[in-house]
């Protein structure tokens, strides 16, 4: 007797456990390091939240490297519930016909309470189909500032500069004060080509950069971009200029004092705080005087989240538990604090600066005002181009071109043109 009471209460708590496990949601990213000790303190607050679903987040590797596993394993029937995919990604996933769940699909068809109008407009509008709806969610979210060493702008009596037309005064006295080098770059293409047309309100690619359809033209050969290459070419000719690689390498030349200032993402404020050794200042992206009266909002780098088709519908409602969950304003507040990332909406911004952040980070809302600009136009919305990280890979080399002295700016940006065409003519055919 007292054996089959026991085997019936073996037997009913695992009945018991199996009935009532928690639904795992599986979710691939590229955030390693710091970053992804702390996505992982995110998903682990989650998941201690509440007991229907587990989310277990796996690292992949670098952006392309996850965008592309993802791709094979739907392939093959494998596919995780969400993916991280950087904003140079977002062509290629809304082409995968069949592959994407949009996220304002996957809210309303879940029933969780979505609001859109909640999200900064000018991180959303990346994300967004034409008629507004958001097809990923936004999660890492940056854009570029100019960083400066403080110690070394006194030494030289200046500050930093507000316009472009400033640099050369600035880098002058840099130099004559003993510093050779008044500014590095990360991230070129990002930063003074596709940033510097958003913040002059000027296209990059016809057919509103891309989001107006798939014939699209590249135009950031125009006399804007052309006569900005131009001078960084003199620029680095003459020192005021110091070309660092086509990532982030620029930091150790701004770490070390070589640099002066350092043209790199919001993001980067977090490595910089930590690594700089003096005191730092954070300024808006300088704009060029003469193009326009005042600038518009610079564009976002970073990454999104896809939900992907394929897993049981009722998994859905825990990758839609997960999202609302992420966009929280106190979640949304703490990543944005810790990383330097924006924050992705209004009441995460408002957090914030509630609880004192920016005046105790002096720096860390030149960002968000900066993206807070104006409002958003087709021009200052984004880029959506199909083979963008291969488009990317052929300005560097134009870019690089202009500063070895081996082309001028309009011959280098024209060939650049010719060929991130013969790129887009190719995703057209492929999709």
């Amino acid at each position: 007797m007292r054996k089959r009471n026991l085997s019936a209460l073996i037997l009913g708590a695992t009945l018991a456990s199996s009935g009532y496990a928690a639904t795992e949601i599986q979710w691939w990213h590229a955030m390693g390091g710091a970053l992804g000790e702390k996505l992982n303190s995110i998903v682990a607050d989650y998941n201690a939240s509440q007991d229907l679903y587990e989310v277990k987040a796996s690292y992949k590797g670098n952006y392309t490297e996850t965008m592309t596993a993802a791709i094979a394993a739907f392939r093959a029937k494998q596919q995780p519930h969400l993916v991280q995919v950087f904003e140079v990604g977002t062509a290629s996933m809304m082409s995968a016909k069949g592959a994407i769940y949009p996220v304002h699909k996957l809210m309303k068809e879940s029933g969780q309470s979505f609001n859109g109008d909640a999200f900064l407009s000018a991180v959303t509008g990346y994300y967004t189909d034409g008629d507004g709806n958001m097809l990923s969610m936004p999660f890492n979210s940056s854009t570029p500032v100019l960083y400066f060493n403080k110690e070394l702008m006194a030494k030289a009596g200046v500050q930093a500069p507000t316009t472009w037309n400033e640099m050369d005064m600035v880098g002058k006295k840099l130099q004559d004060a003993g510093i050779n080098c008044g500014f590095t770059t990360a991230w070129q293409s990002w930063v003074h080509l596709e940033n510097l047309s958003a913040r002059h309100n000027a296209p990059f690619a016809t057919k509103a950069n891309g989001f107006g359809g798939f014939d699209t033209e590249l135009v950031f050969n125009g006399p804007l971009q052309v006569a900005h290459v131009n001078k960084m070419g003199e620029w680095q000719k003459n020192g005021i200029f110091s070309y660092s690689g086509r990532t982030n390498d620029g930091a150790a030349k701004f770490y070390s004092g070589e640099c002066a200032m350092y043209t790199e993402s919001s993001a980067g404020y977090s490595g910089i705080k930590r690594n700089a050794p003096f005191e730092f200042g954070v300024a808006q992206l300088p704009y060029w005087k003469d193009q326009v009266t005042e600038p518009s909002n610079t564009i976002i780098g970073g990454a999104s989240l896809w939900a992907l088709q394929g897993k049981p519908a009722d998994d859905y409602k825990g990758v839609a538990s997960f999202l609302s969950y992420l966009s929280r304003a106190d979640v949304q507040a703490d990543w944005h604090q810790f990383s330097g990332y924006l924050p992705i909406t209004k009441a995460a911004f408002d957090l914030t600066k509630g609880q004192g952040f920016y005046e105790k980070n002096v720096g860390t809302e030149v960002a968000v005002n900066q993206m807070l600009t104006g409002t958003p136009t087709e021009n200052t919305k984004g880029l959506r181009l199909g083979n963008f990280v291969q488009i990317r890979g052929v300005i560097d080399e134009a870019l690089e071109s202009v500063w070895n002295g081996d082309a001028d700016a309009q011959a280098a940006l024209d060939n650049a043109v010719k060929r991130g065409n013969v790129l887009l003519r190719k995703f057209e055919k492929a999709n």
